[in-house]
């Protein structure tokens, strides 16, 4: 009888689940969730927040780090006090700490300590910034700026607003705490006449394109302003020069040099309003690299390296292609400058080296090469333009250079025959030499540029010209 009982007591303690003992000690992670953005990397995530990469993977159970996937929720630990859905978004010219702060109704020192910042000189355009994500909230957009002797009540009543609610929504002790140039959001503004940004009342509203930027890029800044002002600005080290459109905004382009190191540098902008005032606005913007490859070295003439030779082409080239004329003479899209059964032979951007050179060259444009013997020679005008110069250059060979306007400029080198002449006005698809081996070459090629003002940019990739359209 004993004994039946103890195998009673056996089979019914198997029958019982044993108790985790994990699930009695451990103690779920809590925090802030990430929504993974397209792009992402579980390092990247890991150095945005400040967190160790083990502590990242520990706590959403990854094994693997290239596991992860965009729209992924990804637990964030370690950040006391912060709870709730976070998402990224790119910083706009413009945007200073305390624009987004009042845009998005985020305290402001919730937001430096989200994205660890310690100064607001650090919000550079083109940063992805963390921003905790409110359900039903559609960020500010339409704002007011105080000219000066103006109140914030005055201001508010001419924008059809509650000056009570315009000084709740931008964090002020009351409607007297406004103050001369302050941008201020209108939360009950319906029409957008800015973007969330901090800019001065002389900018309603600037678009910058892309952001970041990239190496051999084409940038685009346009910006809406009112009638009478005169605007300048800087890129980089490089004059903007703005031109009216159809829509009376104004564009500037600019190119961003292949070989400039990639990081944060000025963008800064001047508006010169009609009583003769000035106002003025600088931003660092990021610059990222364009991962350009590096070349195999080549061994060519030694006189077209020699800097006694290249150094006054480059200079006259230069000349040609810096001034920028008013008139925009392209339309759209650019068009290939050769026929549509094509071989590319070189990218642009890669890295090159000559006769044993170390790799301080880069190709400035991309090269057509003859695909077979009854491959066409014809080289056509990429778009509509003017001839500026036709000649024979040591390191280019046969060369054309069409102005297009606006500081657009393309080049046509190492050709067999030019077809056009100075002072020409040429079509786009217009025919204008042969392809040919003159210059520093390796075979036959059409070796074909862009200039935007005074740099060269890749015509193709992200913001080339053969995929794009500008302004």
């Amino acid at each position: 009888m004993i004994k039946r009982f103890i195998l009673f007591l056996l089979i019914f303690s198997l029958l019982i689940p044993a108790s985790s003992a994990f699930a009695q000690t451990a103690t779920p992670p809590s925090g802030p969730v990430y929504i993974i953005q397209p792009g992402d990397s579980l390092s990247s995530i890991a150095s945005r927040f400040g967190v160790i990469l083990a502590d990242l993977m520990a706590a959403n159970n990854i094994t693997d780090a290239n596991s992860i996937s965009a729209g992924s929720q990804l637990l964030i630990p370690g950040l006391q006090g912060i709870t709730g859905i976070l998402t990224t978004q790119v910083t706009g010219y413009g945007d200073t700490l305390i624009s987004l702060s009042r845009s998005n109704q985020i305290d402001i020192n919730f937001l430096r300590k989200l994205n660890h910042i310690t100064s607001p000189s650090e919000i550079y355009a083109g940063t992805s910034l963390v921003l905790p994500k409110k359900e039903n909230f559609t960020p500010f957009t339409s704002h007011i700026v105080l000219s000066k002797g103006e109140s914030l009540l005055e201001a508010a009543v001419s924008a059809n607003s509650d000056p009570w609610a315009v000084s709740q929504a931008n964090g002020l002790s009351g409607t007297w705490a406004g103050t001369p140039g302050d941008v201020l959001y209108n939360p009950s503004g319906s029409v957008v006449d800015a973007g969330p940004s901090g800019l001065p009342s002389a900018f309603g509203k600037v678009t910058v394109k892309p952001l970041p930027m990239l190496q051999g890029g084409t940038s685009e800044i346009i910006i809406h302003t009112q009638p009478g002002v005169t605007l300048g600005g800087t890129l980089v080290d490089k004059p903007l020069h703005f031109f009216k459109m159809d829509n009376g905004d104004y564009a500037a382009l600019e190119g961003i040099h292949a070989m400039l190191e990639p990081g944060a540098y000025p963008l800064s902008l001047q508006a010169t309003l009609p009583d003769g005032t000035t106002q003025s606005f600088e931003q660092m913007i990021i610059i990222q690299s364009g991962n350009y490859p590096r070349s195999v070295m080549l061994e060519v003439d030694p006189e077209t390296i020699d800097p006694a030779v290249t150094g006054p082409e480059d200079k006259q080239v230069a000349t040609i292609t810096t001034p920028a004329t008013p008139a925009k003479l392209w339309q759209g899209m650019f068009s290939l400058p050769v026929d549509p059964a094509f071989c590319q032979k070189a990218g642009f951007g890669e890295r090159r080296a000559f006769n044993g050179s170390d790799y301080v060259y880069f190709h400035a444009g991309l090269d057509f090469g003859v695909c077979s013997p009854l491959h066409p020679f014809d080289i056509y005008a990429a778009a509509d333009g003017v001839v500026v110069f036709t000649g024979t250059l040591v390191v280019r060979g046969n060369a054309t250079i069409i102005d297009h306007g606006w500081g657009i400029y393309t080049g046509y080198w190492h050709q067999k025959q030019i077809e056009v002449n100075v002072g020409d006005h040429v079509k786009a698809g217009q025919l204008i030499g042969q392809i040919g081996d003159t210059g520093r070459v390796t075979g036959p090629h059409l070796h074909f540029e862009v200039w935007v003002n005074g740099v060269q940019v890749n015509p193709t990739g992200p913001t080339g010209w053969l995929k794009n359209t500008y302004p």
